[in-house]
């Protein structure tokens, strides 16, 4: 059963046009699944922090603000991803719930995987928090393991699902280190 079925009305002149319904629906699978990835990566990091015991360097006290700073970073840039992938993509950022519409704008001029980076920088900065270098190293392995899922399956889905626009996209915005020239800053 899907939230997103269109309803046919009748528009102007007697036309049938689709209408969306559910775009609140779609609203509440984003926040939800977004909310969800943050919490169960979260939890996962914090299952890690009893092998602070057995790890041998330390993070240095007074590094809690920064952390702060980049939790709330990384969870701004989610957000950001987010509300990009539901008003432009009109979808979600799940894999199985994927927006309707190709996202190449908002953080996605900068870096093809801003969704992704807002995570890891948010786990990063939970290690610096508290002061814990197993999360540190956690948000490391989660990066090798959202760069082995993006190269293996995300990005050979989104070729398939766009074709040309996406391979452009590919050519002109890099996937992990941000670019920030002038020309995407105007756009």
């Amino acid at each position: 059963m899907t939230f997103m079925r269109p309803k046919t009305v009748r528009g102007e002149n007697s036309i049938l046009r689709t209408k969306p319904i559910g775009r609140p629906w779609v609203a509440l699978r984003s926040i939800a699944y977004a909310t969800l990835f943050l919490a169960l990566w979260t939890f996962a990091a914090l299952v890690c922090r009893p092998l602070d015991k057995l790890i041998p360097p330390r993070i240095p006290d007074g590094l809690v603000t920064p952390g702060v700073v980049l939790v709330l970073a990384g969870i701004g840039l989610v957000l950001a991803a987010v509300t990009f992938f539901l008003f432009r993509g009109r979808g979600t950022p799940a894999i199985f719930d994927p927006p309707q519409k190709f996202v190449p704008c908002g953080p996605y001029r900068f870096v093809r995987n801003p969704m992704y980076w807002g995570y890891v920088i948010m786990l990063l900065g939970l290690g610096l928090c508290l002061p814990s270098v197993s999360i540190v190293l956690f948000a490391m392995v989660a990066f090798l393991s959202i760069h082995t899922f993006v190269v293996l399956a995300e990005e050979p889905g989104l070729r398939k699902r766009f074709g040309q626009e996406y391979e452009d996209y590919c050519r002109a915005v890099p996937r992990w280190i941000p670019c920030f020239s002038r020309q995407r800053l105007r756009a």
